[in-house]
Order: structure tokens, then sequence, then C-alpha cells
């Protein structure tokens, strides 16, 4: 077999592209390849030296991170077997534990010559699941492990959705995943559930309404509680997020009680309108009111304005808006037709088939986020394993009757547990 070409690196001073020599006398390029977390040595880092030497109790540079970095002991490696040695030279794989700053991906380099080696290039994940901790003592484990977990393999990614509040656990398939949950379990002594993703719908309105009242107004001895707003509404275009005005005239309400009805609007909003998801795209115009000197109160406006802004959505027409998902998929031409045909049973709408050559084609098309959860399984049984696929947030739509309504009765129901 022909020799492996040195890999392409660049100096970080000039930006120009060097040369590395398998030279052990020459200036140190180290190319760590892997990460692991062991539950007692802690991180283990894998490298590969293309020029110079690693050696023990030294200092090096993390080239991406530009610090220093402490070295310990090095090891060979022979199989699993870890050697120890002063050095490990060019041409050589070694081993270092507990190294704070570098990753899978960095060079460690000499300081004067501070070089990074082209890395390797990692698929994007294309399966989500989302976990649970099963205990209080799973959930705080849960964190430092899946950031450990990170460090070990690039193409996994942890995070938590900050619409939805999961912990979402991303890779290249079903079985990557089950290998990381395991790996929780043994290794971190953490366990966890796997439950159902949790698609970010949001609600809205259509149509616009006038002079919708919120009032609020309570006495029970001493100073009594009142707030009383009356609130035009009217539709947004997507993605506008929430609007507020005022156009009251003749001191009707106090400018001072103004940002309490907005808070109290805002609030109200986050907690949806019939299906309990957060209503957006909407202009609210404070209109008129009344206030009383004594038992007026922020927290008597803000109520009011919450009562204010349920009763116009409610009159406005409202509705599901659902997340939608530009999508890319790349298969061989063999399997377009049921590619086409599956994505159009998704609710997809094609937008375009490009030809790449080499017998495959990419499709791309638009399709509702709640349709593309188990999508990676899916493909990978359509074409036998030869489909790739990519997507990425499009926009948002006023979802189908058939989507949006048992999405409202579920709310319903939660409502009406809680109450009982």
């Amino acid at each position: 077999p022909a020799e492996s070409p040195a890999p392409k690196a660049t100096d970080l001073r000039t930006g120009n592209p060097v040369e590395l020599t398998p030279d052990p006398s020459a200036p140190l390029a180290a190319f760590v390849f892997k990460t692991t977390a062991d539950p007692f040595v802690g991180k283990l880092t894998y490298f590969r030296v293309y020029s110079g030497a690693l050696r023990g109790d030294s200092q090096v540079y993390n080239a991406q991170k530009e610090r220093e970095e402490r070295i310990g002991q090095v090891f060979y490696l022979r199989g699993k077997t870890q050697i120890a040695t002063t050095e490990v030279r060019a041409g050589d794989i070694g081993v270092v534990a507990k190294l704070q700053e570098t990753s899978t991906g960095h060079t460690l380099c000499d300081k004067s010559r501070p070089v990074a080696v082209e890395p390797i290039t990692m698929p994007d994940p294309i399966y989500t699941v989302a976990v649970v901790a099963k205990t209080k003592a799973d959930e705080d484990r849960m964190g430092p492990a899946l950031a450990r977990l990170q460090d070990e393999d690039p193409t996994f990614h942890a995070r938590r959705d900050p619409e939805t509040g999961q912990t979402l656990l991303s890779g290249m398939g079903d079985l990557h995943l089950e290998v990381i949950i395991d790996k929780l379990k043994r290794k971190f002594n953490t366990e966890v559930a796997t439950e159902e993703l949790r698609i970010p719908y949001r609600e809205t309105i259509t149509r616009p309404v006038q002079r919708v009242e919120g009032k609020f107004k309570r006495q029970s001895g001493g100073r009594g509680q009142y707030g009383h707003c009356f609130i035009n509404m009217e539709p947004l275009p997507r993605g506008s997020g929430i609007e507020f005005t005022e156009s009251i005239v003749g001191g009707a309400i106090p400018k001072n009680y103004l940002p309490a009805i907005e808070k109290g609007i805002r609030e109200a909003a986050e907690k949806g309108i019939q299906a309990g998801y957060p209503a957006t795209d909407f202009k609210v115009n404070v209109v008129d009111g009344s206030y009383h000197e004594v038992d007026s109160s922020d927290q008597a406006f803000r109520i009011a304005g919450s009562l204010a802004f349920q009763e116009a959505a409610m009159k406005a027409g409202p509705v599901v808006l659902e997340p939608i998902l530009e999508v890319e998929v790349d298969v061989p031409e063999a399997f377009t037709g049921d590619v086409m045909g599956d994505l159009n049973g998704r609710r997809g709408r094609i937008a375009g088939i490009e030809s790449l050559g080499n017998g495959r084609q990419c499709i791309r098309a638009t399709v509702p986020m709640s349709e593309m959860t188990r999508y990676a399984l899916e493909l990978r049984s359509i074409t036998r394993g030869r489909g790739r696929f990519r997507t990425r947030f499009s926009h948002y739509e006023e979802a189908p009757h058939t989507v949006a309504q048992p999405l409202i009765e579920k709310h319903k129901r939660e409502r009406e547990s809680q109450e009982h």
C-alpha cells in the first residue's frame, strides 16, 4: 500500500499551509482524535504525533484554545494496554490523562510554532430523543455525565430545549443513542427514561377585535383592588411577535399603570389561548379604562390586562401554529419516487429535485416538524441505509384542524384535572 500523505495543517501566525514532517526533532504537532471519560481515571485524551515528540511532564500549546496545557505521564497504546513512556514520537499514537482544555479535534503544538491540523469532518446528528432523569440524584449527575460523553463523541449532542424544557439527545440513529443511554447507566450510574418529543407549537389570532374589556375589582375590608382597561387586538404577520401600544386620552388610566397592563397581557399570552402554547404575532392597543384613586395598583391592572387578553383572543379567531422545517434528502435515484411519496404522506410540500451526479438526487421539501421526529429511521428503511438528510427551521404556519383539535382537547383535559 502507498504511504498515507501527511494531514493538512495551517501556521496560525501567517495563515499559510505548513508541511508536517515525521521528524522527532522537529517542532511538536499532535492531533487529538479521541477523548474518553473514565469514571476512575477521569478524562483520557488520545493523540497522534505527526511532528516532533510529546514528552511527559511538559508544557504544550493548544492551538484552538490558545492556552497552554500541562502534560503529565504519557503512554503508548498496544491494543487496550497502556505502556508508560517518557515521550511519544512522530508517527506514534499515545494517550494522556486529565487534560483540562483539550477536546477531540484540537492540535497540541510548540508555542513557538502554533499550528492547527485540519480536523476530521464529523456528520451532523440526524436522530433526536428526549430523556428525563429517573430520580433527583440521577438528575444531578446527568448534566456533568452528558458533558463528558459529548467530549468523548463529537457526533453526539446534548442540550436543553428552551422552548419545551426537555433534555434532548441527538446522534446518528436509534442504536447510537441506545449506546449513549447505556453508557450513562454503566459508566456514570445515571439512569434516564425516554419520553415523547414535545413540538414547540404556537398560537395566534386571525381577525381583529375592538374594545374588549378587562376588569378586576375586589373589596374585602380595608383597601380594595381595582383595575379596568379596554383593548383592541389585531393579527400581525408571521414572525412579528407581540406589539403593545396605547392610545389613552383624557387620563382614563394613568401612564404609570400601562407597564402593568402590558405585563399582564404578555404573561397571559405565554400561557396560550386554547391549547396552552405561547401566543404570538398580534398587536394590542389599550384604548380606554378607568382607575380608583385608592384601590388601583400595578397588581390590579396586571390582572385586568390578563383578563382582557384572554377574552379578546378567544373572540379573535384563535388558531394553533406548527413549526415547519426545510428538508433536504440526498438519495440514490432508484429511491427518489419512494422518498417523495413518503414526504407527501408526511404533509410535506416538494420544492424541487436536483441531480447530484453519481446516480444521486437531492429532494428539497418543507415538512411539519411533528412529522419528522422518527424520519431518520424511516429513511434508513426506505433507502436500505443509503439515504441522508438534513433539516433546518423554516417558519410557522397554521396547523390543520386534525392537528390542532387534539392539542386543544388535551390541554382542556389537563386543565380540568388540575382544577379537580
